[in-house]
């Protein structure tokens, strides 16, 4: 809104012109969506609990968890509605990119809203049945991924770019849908199984879309991208505005859910960013350096399958309680050592992560 009416402006006052600058606008993305959270986020947390919207808590896991059960949950409608908010404020609505991972983090969010709402105001532990939570996520990923497709106007957007290397790219022809779907829906459901402890998942979430919000500035500038041997995608740059509203609205939701939190993200929240982070990273062609970068995200996943299987075939765990993080509570980590250390190693991981755009 404000880069149409920018352009307006701009016949009548050459000053007006600095807010076209992605950069410019990506600061006021973020500190709208910040401020939004900030100021909503008080009333939008009385509300949940005016209608007793409580997190449910495991009596099989750490016992210092009984005392969170019935703190506000679904919070992540909170994030969700500071960055769309913030996003068609500062945002090109002209750019696809823009609209597709709107739609993403809104499609995959209304999927985790259901869920949640189903378990803590209907009382069903099962919330949303698997099959449908996978055929509506799947719906969503798949759909973006084919328009995904069917705009590459170059065979490099189409193709698996691996880092380390120059000009090392492996043709996905169709492949790249059914790739794509499984980036998407993938990284969704890893956050959403991160989001375990008070503000575990946020921060990372935060980094990491910051992260690709760089990597979506380089894609989108064609002397950068030529100078990284990356591909230059023309509109990229446009995610640079949702990356910060990301961050900001993040941010704004850390000073609720920060140990003790006062309200919980919820599948609403994990399952939307998830989801947000696969598309961004899929659009800038940079899927392997996501991995990488969100490397507790991989992790606490990987557990989660090493544990279930492990009990299926030899009806032993391998670990305490999955995911991960709670078997280090379960070893005697107290809760906020556990989560400061899961933000440092993904700060690591992040740098690593972008240190692969100069080591080819």
């Amino acid at each position: 809104m404000i880069y149409w009416l920018s352009q307006w402006l701009s016949q009548f006052d050459p000053s007006f012109v600095s807010l076209q600058y992605v950069t410019l606008r990506a600061i006021f993305a973020a500190l709208t969506a910040l401020g939004v959270a900030l100021v909503i986020g008080p009333g939008y947390i009385s509300w949940l609990k005016h209608y007793q919207i409580g997190q449910a808590v495991r009596d099989d896991g750490p016992r210092s968890h009984l005392s969170k059960a019935g703190t506000p949950t679904m919070g992540g409608g909170l994030i969700i509605l500071s960055i769309v908010v913030s996003a068609l404020i500062w945002g090109d609505l002209t750019n696809i990119y823009l609209w597709l991972v709107l739609a993403v983090t809104i499609g995959f969010g209304a999927v985790g809203w259901v869920d949640d709402y189903r378990k803590v105001v209907e009382k069903n532990p099962r919330g949303l049945p698997a099959k449908w939570k996978y055929f509506w996520q799947s719906v969503v990923g798949l759909t973006v991924a084919v328009v995904l497709f069917n705009i590459a106007k170059t065979p490099e957007e189409t193709s698996l770019l691996i880092p380390l290397f120059k000009d090392l790219w492996i043709p996905l022809g169709f492949g790249f849908i059914i790739f794509t779907y499984f980036v998407i829906v993938g990284t969704s459901n890893a956050v959403n199984l991160t989001d375990g402890l008070d503000g575990l998942a946020i921060l990372p979430t935060v980094l990491v879309g910051g992260a690709l919000g760089v990597l979506a500035y380089l894609t989108g500038h064609a002397n950068f991208a030529y100078y990284l041997h990356i591909p230059h995608i023309l509109g990229t740059g446009e995610l640079v505005i949702f990356s910060a509203a990301l961050v900001g609205a993040g941010m704004g939701f850390l000073w609720f859910n920060t140990y003790p939190a006062q309200v919980f993200m919820g599948d609403v929240g994990a399952l939307a960013l998830g989801g947000a982070l696969g598309a961004m990273a899929v659009m800038v062609r940079q899927e392997l350096v996501l991995f990488i970068m969100g490397g507790i995200f991989v992790v606490e996943t990987l557990s989660v399958i090493v544990q279930v299987a492990s009990f299926k075939l030899t009806g032993k765990r391998v670990f305490r309680m999955a995911p991960i993080h709670h078997h280090f509570e379960l070893k005697g980590w107290a809760e906020p050592k556990v989560i400061v250390r899961f933000w440092i190693i993904t700060v690591v991981l992040v740098l690593v992560g972008m240190a692969t755009l100069k080591v080819r």
